[in-house]
């Protein structure tokens, strides 16, 4: 997967701060939201989302894009999870 191609896929989208970022194995992330959208591309490993009970599994090579003030949560795979960021606001 084209890291730098994805980054300039997410800016010509017009997200003004993409980045690439890693977590490690079984890592979550407590129940949030963001205020603005964010989008990220899964580049290696993957992990799951919980939006109030429904889960939704990312493996490597897929996209998603989480709604502002959505809450969820998430969970690392056991592969860690490699991504491809783009978020609209800098305090997401």
């Amino acid at each position: 997967m084209d890291k730098e191609a994805l980054k300039k896929k997410l800016q010509e989208e017009g997200f003004p701060i993409v980045y690439e970022w890693h977590d490690e194995p079984g890592f979550m992330y407590d129940e949030h939201e963001h205020q603005d959208k964010v989008a990220f591309y899964v580049t290696a490993g993957g992990l799951t989302f919980d939006f109030g009970g429904e889960k939704k599994t990312l493996p490597a090579g897929d996209r998603f894009d989480v709604p502002p003030k959505t809450r969820h949560s998430a969970i690392v795979g056991p592969e860690g999870c490699d991504y491809v960021v783009g978020q609209m606001n800098e305090q997401d």
